[in-house]
């Protein structure tokens, strides 16, 4: 029997009701869309207990391919090329299927997304999706140009994915100072003639800002085939809902015909919201989540949660946890969107005050909707360094401080017997040298984090007095000159 049907007519539309019945292809290589908004699949799949238990056999990597089925049309990408890619863009990560699960003291259960190249959960939506982009560029003999913002991992993660490909550049900019040194590293010694990376004297949510101007100039974006390789890209949500599919199965899935299903409470690291919206959408897909939103001092998540306040705070603060430094979710634009019945003109006028304004009181019935999706709960870095502490001696099990951020929650409240709870461990904790000393523990080195400082550095800087959206422009503009120059040589040899 076979588990799941190809998807034959999945349409993507805007969060903001602008744009409508675009393609996977659309999707894969846009950023923001036109409108300002994120896209998001027009419907939502849903999976039967028979499906579930049927799919409880599969590997990792055999139910992202079952997940990817349901999302992208066969007429765009063939199955049998879909299994090709992803088993391509899994064939580097350390562990055979990409993915672990381990269960220690106290029932604690971590799932642990950090063997890939760059050592960060990223590593897995990234490489899948780079192989996405890699068939279509291939096939239709185009180029594109991906510019990323990044609070930390992203960056790395996207550049390694598509380091020296011939049909891609990659322009990346970091916020300088506030990101650990092996994660500067990981950006700044990947040095091709592809890749392009900027240091910018700021914070990611400032980043952001001439970002999203860029996306917006649809001229830009069409002579350069400008996209983002950040959680804004559908395709990387799309993978990330896999990781709570394979939880689910592992860990709280039907046995027989007729059993009930239970439910997995699931506590996620959040910055960005990309891994809670791809909770969100398993869950509508008809698995029995509970989903638990944790974040560092950088609370607007939580207090969205709490009490409906959606507003940033006057400044991005730094923590031991850096990656979810943020005060500006974007993806929880996409959550809006599903909990409010789709409705993308309300989206719409939110999101837009909360730009204009920065602070944003959802409405009741929105915030309700949130509440019976979510719950919360934030961390300070003395939180952060006593679960880690705690963790250590109590299994002799390194966290890194992003995933100390969700097992502090295990154990403020422990679970009862005959409930099941997972933590997703978001980066490994070589990543993260300072937060681990801190908490007065050691860890050796893998040797390929050992090498970055002996490495060639190459990357410039965005002073606060440069106008980040024009030298970025200009930057983007001046690679599609030399490619064309290049591409123009080769015929003419």
């Amino acid at each position: 029997m076979k588990t799941s049907a190809k998807c034959k007519k999945m349409r993507y539309c805007s969060t903001r009701a602008g744009v409508q019945g675009r393609s996977f292809r659309d999707v894969l290589f846009s950023g923001y869309a036109p409108d300002g908004g994120m896209f998001m699949p027009e419907s939502v799949p849903s999976l039967s207990a028979e499906t579930l238990r049927l799919w409880r056999r599969l590997s990792y990597q055999q139910l992202l391919c079952e997940i990817c089925c349901l999302y992208i049309p066969e007429q765009e990408i063939p199955r049998h090329h879909l299994q090709g890619l992803i088993s391509q863009a899994l064939s580097s990560f350390s562990i055979p299927d990409a993915v672990r699960l381990v269960q220690l003291k106290d029932s604690l259960s971590i799932l642990e997304l950090f063997h890939g190249e760059t050592l960060a959960f990223k590593d897995l939506a990234m490489s899948c999706t780079a192989q996405f982009l890699q068939y279509f560029l291939r096939k239709d003999r185009k180029r594109a140009t991906i510019l990323v913002g990044t609070s930390g991992d992203t960056g790395g993660s996207a550049i390694r994915s598509v380091f020296g490909l011939s049909e891609v550049d990659i322009v990346v900019v970091f916020p300088h100072g506030r990101v650990t040194r092996v994660q500067e590293l990981q950006m700044t010694t990947s040095i091709a003639d592809n890749v392009h990376v900027f240091a910018a004297d700021g914070t990611s949510d400032d980043i952001d800002v001439p970002l999203r101007k860029l996306f917006a100039d649809a001229d830009l974006v069409h002579r350069h085939g400008l996209m983002s390789l950040n959680s804004v890209n559908w395709c990387r949500i799309l993978v990330q809902t896999a990781h709570f599919l394979f939880a689910y199965l592992q860990l709280s899935a039907p046995q027989a015909e007729g059993d009930a299903l239970p439910v997995l409470e699931v506590l996620v690291p959040t910055g960005g919201a990309g891994n809670i919206t791809a909770g969100c959408i398993m869950k509508l897909m008809g698995i029995p989540l509970r989903l638990v939103a944790m974040v560092n001092a950088n609370d607007i998540v939580h207090r969205a949660v709490q009490s409906g306040d959606f507003s940033m705070s006057n400044s991005v603060k730094q923590t031991l946890a850096p990656a979810i430094d943020i005060q500006d979710p974007y993806n929880m634009e996409r959550v809006f969107w599903l909990l409010s019945g789709r409705d993308g003109v309300m989206v719409k006028n939110l999101m837009e005050e909360f730009q204009r304004t920065h602070k944003l009181t959802l409405p009741e019935s929105l915030h309700q909707q949130l509440c019976e999706v979510l719950s919360s709960g934030s961390v300070s870095d003395d939180g952060i360094l006593e679960t880690m502490r705690r963790c250590w001696q109590d299994n002799h099990y390194l966290i890194c401080p992003h995933t100390a951020v969700a097992v502090w929650r295990h154990y403020q409240s422990p679970i009862t017997p005959g409930e099941n709870r997972c933590c997703i461990a978001t980066a490994s904790p070589a990543k993260f040298q300072e937060a681990v000393q801190k908490a007065g523990l050691t860890l050796d080195l893998p040797k390929a984090v050992q090498a970055l400082d002996m490495l060639e550095t190459r990357y410039e800087v965005l002073e606060q007095s440069d106008d980040w959206e024009s030298k970025l422009r200009h930057h983007i503009e001046s690679i599609g000159s030399v490619r064309r120059c290049g591409e123009t040589a080769e015929t003419r040899d």
